[in-house]
């Protein structure tokens, strides 16, 4: 059996895909040998596998079957995808109707290392130290005085840390609690983000904004695309009349949380819809 040089490279990926540095730099002679040898290998052992008939035992047949399935099932859901991009008035619509979805926070934070019982530290303060240094920046922030001053005092030493220049923080950056805290405070205003055996986070908030859709733009149009989909799977369910026995599956996820899980065929598409369960 003869193989053509475009059989070849169109079919190689799909059976061995690039390893990353490969993509990067190209392929070496003998990178492609290998390939070739590969190549060769699975269309050889194919061949034994029909010629003895495997391609009938029940578990060949079906993971031949679940395969197939697969692979139309990708085409579909990409098919469905393509469709499903979004418009420049769609884009602006969702930014427009969800604006705490795109908030910034851009804020210094002031690490104080803290040492002892239950700490992985070597340097820092002891608990009781860490936290009077504490309380007193933010004594000194409420009370009209220079929180910045004492801040300053971490700056190259070893027992905290501070931002040497203010960092932005868009939504769902930061963990849950922390992200409460920042997004609570007013321009100017410090707060103890975190108090843990290890340490203490000071947040002082430099300024509070909107992220402008031009910087937005790629998340609100996948946000958008998913929600299409979403929708389009949803009704394509409704019309092929697919029924789930509760008894066995459970209850909707959708009855529970209120929200329809995605419904496709495969792990990565669902990946891909899944991230809105993610977002505000």
């Amino acid at each position: 059996m003869s193989i053509t040089k475009g059989e070849f490279e169109s079919m190689i990926d799909d059976i061995e895909p690039k390893p990353r540095d490969a993509e990067e730099g190209g392929e070496d002679e003998k990178d492609r040998r290998q390939m070739g040898e590969d190549y060769a290998s699975v269309m050889m052992l194919s061949q034994l596998a029909v010629a003895e008939h495997l391609d009938q035992t029940p578990d060949v047949r079906r993971q031949l079957m679940v395969n197939r399935l697969q692979i139309l099932s990708d085409a579909q859901f990409n098919k469905l995808r393509d469709q499903s991009k979004p418009t420049a008035q769609e884009i602006e619509q969702y930014y427009s109707s969800h604006p705490d979805d795109f908030d910034r926070v851009l804020m210094r934070r002031l690490f104080i290392w803290k040492k002892g019982a239950g700490s992985n530290n070597a340097n820092g303060l002891a608990p009781d130290a860490a936290k009077a240094r504490a309380d007193a920046i933010l004594q000194a922030a409420k009370s009209g005085g220079d929180p910045q001053k004492l801040a300053d005092e971490f700056k190259d030493s070893h027992i905290g840390l501070l931002d040497a220049e203010p960092i932005t923080f868009n939504r769902g950056i930061l963990p849950p609690k922390m992200e409460q805290i920042a997004f609570s405070l007013k321009k100017g205003e410090w707060a103890e983000g975190e108090d843990s055996p290890d340490r203490i986070i000071l947040f002082h908030l430099v300024d509070h904004n909107r992220q402008p859709l031009t910087e937005a733009k790629s998340v609100v149009e996948q946000r958008v695309q998913n929600r299409k989909v979403q929708a389009k799977l949803d009704e394509m369910k409704k019309k092929a009349g697919i029924w789930m026995d509760e008894k066995y599956f459970g209850t909707a996820m959708g009855a529970v949380s209120g929200e329809q899980q995605p419904v496709s065929g495969s792990s990565s598409k669902v990946e891909k819809l899944a991230e809105e369960r993610g977002e505000k």
